[in-house]
């Protein structure tokens, strides 16, 4: 009897995941229409949700379900697995903004982000993102904050050009700088408290 052997192949490194690109209020109570925004790097919700729910999860709670507008989304899975569970995701027309994702935690609550498009250039992400996430942000809902934006400013979200960066990051390279701020133990004051918590910028 003769047994073949097989060389052991090398292991591929595994490909770290961006994060999420995040900007949310710090208070767990929800002013306004907006609880912060979401800048995805793409229109692939299966690719993109699951890095948005592992950022979320230790802040909000294990993040259930998931529900967007499918009008800039050319693909929605019923569900998308993470980390060990599964997020059931839906879809609603006239229910919710087209610039909108709705978010459920089991027993936790609801919150609402803005969703900047994925081709915004980053001077007008970071204005939205700021917009979204100010503690004593206007209450406005996703469409109409992105409207007044490309209002205020003379130019559409998506009309920017990308500089090398941001272009390789669209077309699904990784970040090259990826940052979270911890969250601030103790309930400071209301004036020493930070408004924003920024993820994965």
């Amino acid at each position: 009897m003769s047994a073949t052997l097989h060389s052991t192949l090398p292991h591929p490194e595994p490909v770290a995941t961006p994060a999420a690109r995040l900007a949310l209020k710090t208070d767990g109570t929800s002013r306004g229409l907006l609880d912060g925004a979401w800048w995805p790097r793409s229109r692939d919700l299966l690719s993109e949700l699951p890095a948005l729910s592992d950022a979320l999860d230790p802040l909000w709670g294990r993040i259930t379900r998931i529900a967007v507008n499918p009008k800039y989304w050319p693909v929605i899975p019923r569900q998308v697995p993470v980390d060990g569970h599964i997020v059931k995701v839906g879809w609603f027309t006239p229910e919710i903004d087209p610039h909108k994702l709705l978010l459920l935690s089991y027993g936790t609550g609801r919150w609402d982000l803005l969703i900047i498009p994925p081709e915004t250039g980053a001077e007008s992400a970071a204005r939205l993102m700021a917009a979204a996430s100010d503690y004593d942000g206007p209450p406005l809902t996703a469409s109409a904050l992105i409207a007044a934006d490309e209002t205020r400013h003379g130019v559409a979200a998506t009309d920017e050009p990308l500089d090398p960066d941001e272009a390789w990051e669209y077309e699904g390279g990784a970040p090259a700088v990826s940052a979270e701020a911890p969250p601030q133990p103790g309930p400071p004051s209301r004036a020493s408290r930070p408004s924003r918590l920024i993820v994965g910028m």
